[in-house]
């Protein structure tokens, strides 16, 4: 949808609401018409000044497109504009998919948030951790077992295996510094719990339950929901979750005939300029011609920024969108409160639940109200759920690494917009 086809739906004005505001007219959506092409002018300047390749920015309020723009390139060499129906690689987004997909089986019994994770994946019957002492490095074992809890809130201590004291011992596996960013699976030729069987080998980089901490949690998580369901992650997914809510543009790996609409991955160089990012595991990836066989559930999804806020605009309504129910009110309500007390920000601005960061108090993230949900992906892109102003909040761009602010100021945009 274009720029003015968005604002025409917020301008659709019914008369009562037109007799109630003499003095100014406010759009249904309660969104400013001029403030929200403020946005616009604001995104092509990034594109001008070639500080980003493209980005889509998407906002729903109660369900309804509030605002929607395409700006700039999916492949700026050949000169394809962006349009709203790019495909984005949206790396970390996909957890909180793969969460709901392991909560429908919590609901149905399978599982239990409490289960330790050896009972699904033996090999983390006896795990080690890391530690620095003064003379180097020692491994001692876990104290406790991992559960699946400890997966879903990020508290298992499982890192990234990029830090020094193990960085040597991840790459020897193929994990850490062997993949890419560390969370790069679309290379491999192997399912994913065969890789997470060798991650359970490794010391972690914290005792269970002790810290919040980045790393493959949610890798770890989608081998459990593997296990349990009896089918492969992408089959899973698409039955639980893309499937019902008619997401019918996320996979894991992009098909040929939707492949000229997969953007270009950009890079942010040294002068802080958009250049075309190089092939492989630290640019474009292999989603479109890889081995198809690991479906990463931390980071392996390809969406546009349409089918995500659908399955946003889901959890917003309490798990049901357009007649169809995915989870219960009370497994949402899991997801987006804090689960994690202050161990992911001890300042208490923030939380985290079940797959999502939550805002705890005003201002404590951006304009957010307090009980949003939210999170982002390695490439730049970031999403938000705002249950108080009835908001889903989607910024989709392909920049890795990328040195820009745009698409955190894009929430700040969309917020200073609403008026009503």
């Amino acid at each position: 949808m274009s720029r003015s086809a968005s604002l025409g739906v917020a301008l659709i004005l019914p008369a009562a609401l037109l007799a109630q505001t003499p003095t100014r007219s406010v759009p249904p959506s309660g969104f400013d018409p001029a403030r929200l092409h403020r946005i616009d002018t604001w995104m092509q300047g990034y594109v001008d000044s070639n500080e980003v390749g493209g980005a889509v920015g998407l906002v729903l309020r109660d369900g309804r497109v509030a605002y929607q723009h395409a700006v700039g390139w999916s492949d700026k060499e050949s000169g394809r504009r962006m349009t709203p129906d790019a495909l984005f690689r949206i790396a970390s987004q996909t957890k909180a998919v793969t969460t709901a997909a392991l909560l429908t089986l919590v609901e149905e019994g399978r599982v239990s948030v409490d289960d330790p994770v050896s009972k699904y994946i033996p090999a983390f019957t006896h795990t080690t951790v890391a530690v620095k002492t003064d003379t180097g490095l020692a491994i001692v074992p876990a104290k406790r077992a991992i559960t699946i809890r400890d997966l879903l809130t990020h508290t298992s201590g499982i890192a990234t295996g990029l830090d020094p004291l193990v960085a040597r011992a991840y790459a020897a596996k193929g994990l850490g510094p062997a993949a890419g960013d560390w969370w790069y699976f679309a290379d491999k030729d192997e399912p994913i719990c065969t890789t997470m069987e060798r991650l359970a080998t490794l010391p972690f980089q914290a005792q269970p339950g002790e810290r919040w901490l980045y790393g493959y949690s949610i890798d770890v998580l989608a081998c459990v929901a593997e296990r349990a369901s009896g089918m492969p992650l992408d089959e899973l997914i698409r039955s639980r979750i893309t499937g019902p809510l008619k997401m019918n543009d996320t996979y894991f790996y992009v098909p040929q005939a939707a492949a000229a609409r997969l953007v270009t991955v950009y890079a942010s160089d040294s002068t802080n300029h958009a250049v075309r990012a190089v092939a492989g595991s630290h640019g474009q990836g292999d989603y479109v011609t890889g081995p198809r066989k690991s479906f990463s559930g931390g980071a392996g999804l390809i969406s546009t920024a349409a089918d995500y806020a659908r399955f946003l605009e889901m959890i917003r309504e309490g798990g049901q969108l357009d007649g169809v129910r995915i989870l219960a009110p009370h497994t949402v309500d899991l997801m987006t409160h804090n689960q994690v007390r202050m161990l992911y920000d001890t300042s208490g601005a923030r939380g985290f639940g079940f797959g999502f960061e939550t805002t705890e108090r005003y201002g404590g993230d951006a304009m957010t109200s307090v009980g949003s949900s939210h999170w982002g992906g390695a490439y730049g892109s970031v999403y938000y759920i705002d249950p108080v102003e009835r908001l889903v909040i989607v910024f989709m761009q392909n920049q890795l690494p990328t040195h820009t602010d745009i698409r955190d100021k894009f929430v700040t945009m969309v917020y200073q917009a609403l008026v009503n």
